[in-house]
């Protein structure tokens, strides 16, 4: 089967949820899928979800339990290329058939990661490994490499008002 490079970005919800479903999706048709967790490190419910599913996605986390505001920690850098090295490794492995590096556009966009690690890491992709990277603020030269680039657009949503992040909704 052909694979592919696909890119989930913008400022709307549902990045990481497309993703997750995509990974059970490929899961219930028996591919073997790696999750590879940029700058996340806090419980969800997507992530209790998907150990459920343990022989067939391997989730691996790469960040602390706060979100990154103002300027990035060397923690969260070295946190960030372990990241890196790990996706690369679970890539090259050929063990799984899709590899998706969830918000590694956010630690490119922080300068946790250089662009260039990202862009070289996408050109070393195997043929048979579909990668799915997803986060915010898409360099352009990641997305000149994908081959499909979907933008998720905040039209009104109700963090606005003030609401917080409800479990099982939004975490």
């Amino acid at each position: 089967m052909k694979s592919y490079v696909q890119v989930y970005t913008g400022d709307g919800k549902g990045k990481t949820t497309a993703a997750m479903g995509l990974a059970l999706r490929a899961a219930g048709s028996g591919l073997s899928v790696c999750i590879v967790q940029f700058a996340k490190g806090r419980p969800s419910g997507e992530i209790e979800a998907l150990a459920r599913f343990e022989d067939r996605i391997a989730v691996r986390r790469f960040g602390s339990d706060r979100f990154i505001r103002g300027k990035p920690t060397p923690e969260d850098a070295a946190q960030a290329r372990a990241g890196l090295a790990a996706a690369r490794e679970a890539m090259l492995s050929r063990e799984y058939s899709i590899v998706i590096l969830d918000e590694i556009l956010v630690a490119a966009h922080f300068r946790l990661l250089a662009v260039e690690d990202v862009t070289a890491l996408i050109d070393a992709r195997p043929d048979d490994v579909e990668l799915v990277l997803t986060g915010r603020n898409a360099d352009p030269r990641i997305v000149e490499r994908a081959d499909l680039v979907t933008e998720m657009r905040a039209v009104k949503h109700y963090f606005d008002r003030g609401v917080q992040a409800r479990p099982g909704i939004e975490e």
